[in-house]
């Protein structure tokens, strides 16, 4: 009996290590709207009268640990899966979630990581679940074709993945983006009423911060473009970007050479 009760201590002590380790937490965001982050990647849940509604599932391990958090902090179902879209750091893992219904854009795959789509969304769409009416607006193409963003009402929280991060540049050299297609995209984002955002990647923010992206994204762009018609090299071009205005945004250094190399693929290929 000794021997069984310190391993169950151990395994109380473990098991929150283990979800600190991996970055996972459920935190509040409005009334009844949270925010599951795991290391980097997050995604909304929503709590209504009824059940629980759950969006991008990102791995199998996250969302185990969701289902678990959910059960114990709500006891309540959840009855949908929402994807923002099928990119697989973001979709994976949704057959955790068992017998639930699966929505996704129209664009999306017949099934995303072994979970069947059962309703697919092809124009902006009210769903009215437990009291809380989701708002779903299928976007364009451009960064994927299968984008999705979400809107909670009455706590009027926008879920948008991958298409703005505020205060984060777009992630590395843009592969398979459609470039005037993402534009169109925070353009639809800035069209949408809501007032917090809360977004796949990096903090919460708000309407202002689909500007600031587009401002970024048309702000390289004209760099990227003038350099090209200059006859400059893409080095020299990056030799010559001025980043004081984003200097504190999150991955500069990192990702603002990429970007370049991204754009410029994009301008000479199109």
């Amino acid at each position: 009996m000794k021997a069984v009760i310190v391993a169950l201590f151990h395994l109380l002590i473990i098991m929150p290590a283990a979800a600190q380790e991996a970055g996972r937490s459920l935190e509040n965001v409005a009334r009844d709207v949270w925010q599951f982050t795991n290391a980097s990647h997050q995604s909304a849940v929503v709590v209504t009268d009824e059940a629980v509604v759950v969006t991008d599932p990102i791995s199998a391990e996250a969302a185990e640990w969701l289902k678990a958090e959910i059960a114990q902090r709500f006891d309540k179902p959840i009855t949908h899966l929402i994807y923002s879209h099928s990119h697989g750091d973001h979709a994976s893992g949704g057959q955790v979630f068992g017998d639930v219904t699966a929505i996704a854009h129209e664009n999306a795959p017949a099934a995303i990581d072994g979970v069947t789509i059962d309703t697919r969304i092809s124009e902006p769409t009210e769903i009215a679940i437990g009291g809380k009416t989701l708002e779903l607006v299928p976007l364009g193409p451009g960064h994927g074709n299968d984008m999705l963003v979400m809107v909670v009402r009455p706590e009027n929280v926008a879920f948008v993945v991958d298409v703005v991060s505020p205060d984060r540049l777009p992630y590395q050299d843009l592969a398979g983006v459609d470039l005037d297609g993402l534009a169109k995209q925070i353009e639809a984002v800035e069209s949408l009423d809501f007032d917090i955002m809360l977004p796949g990647h990096g903090r919460r923010g708000d309407k202002s911060d689909a500007t600031r992206a587009r401002e970024y994204f048309e702000w390289l762009r004209g760099e990227v473009k003038a350099g090209l018609d200059a006859g400059k090299s893409v080095e020299d071009i990056k030799a010559g970007i001025q980043w004081d205005p984003y200097s504190d945004w999150a991955m500069v250094q990192e990702w603002g050479p990429m970007n370049v190399d991204g754009i410029a693929r994009w301008l000479q290929q199109n």
